[in-house]
């Protein structure tokens, strides 16, 4: 068993964890963490890696008036700030419109940056589903009922944008990526970059970064 944290289209590595752990949990009772996968991820672009964040705005919890950092997870709502679905479709399109792959998957994708949702939780969860959707992978998924702080294989602040922590059964095998011969591979960026890149040998990349204990 794992626990993960949602995650705005999560980095290669989360999405090894669903296939290397027979159950994962994920955590909608956990607080807000600022500047993780939570709401943000990190594609490949023509100047580097590019980090998109969707804007979050305040609940009306009396808790989370006081700090963001007081919220559940599941409690956190999205702002339209900046027209943000606009400006990070544009930027998929503009990283990865010649990625071998990316028309491929473009209709799976582009509803998410049209619709209007709520609670990041709540978008962050749809897109995972349409993932495995594409990755044709079936993870065995429950929600906790309450924030629990011990737990095994907790890798909710451990897989995160900034000083991840080491992992020894993750071990990024490297695949063919649009800007690559600029800037060398870049390893475990958001798991679109894997998508747009190598399609249907996504799963083969994913299952080849999982070292063996």
């Amino acid at each position: 068993m794992a626990s993960l944290s949602s995650a705005y289209l999560a980095p290669v590595q989360y999405y090894c964890k669903l296939i290397e752990y027979k159950r994962i949990i994920i955590d909608s009772h956990e607080h807000y963490i600022k500047q993780t996968y939570r709401n943000r991820c990190q594609i490949a672009t023509a100047n580097g890696i590019q980090s998109l964040t969707i804007p979050i705005e305040h609940p009306s919890s009396p808790h989370c008036q006081l700090s963001i950092v007081n919220c559940q997870l599941k409690d956190v709502l999205i702002s339209d700030h900046g027209h943000w679905q606009h400006v990070h479709w544009q930027a998929l399109v503009s990283a990865y419109g010649m990625s071998p792959f990316f028309e491929y998957y473009e209709d799976d994708f582009a509803p998410f940056y049209r619709q209007k949702y709520r609670f990041l939780f709540d978008f962050n969860e749809q897109l995972r589903l349409k993932i495995c959707e594409l990755l044709d992978i079936r993870p065995n998924i429950s929600y906790a009922d309450d924030y629990e702080a011990l737990v095994p294989n907790d890798f909710r602040d451990t897989i995160r944008p900034r000083r991840p922590t080491p992992d020894p059964s993750f071990h990024p095998q490297p695949y063919y990526q649009v800007f690559r011969e600029k800037y060398g591979f870049q390893p475990n960026l958001s798991i679109v970059d894997l998508l747009f890149n190598m399609g249907p040998e996504s799963i083969l990349v994913l299952q080849n970064s999982i070292t063996k204990r």
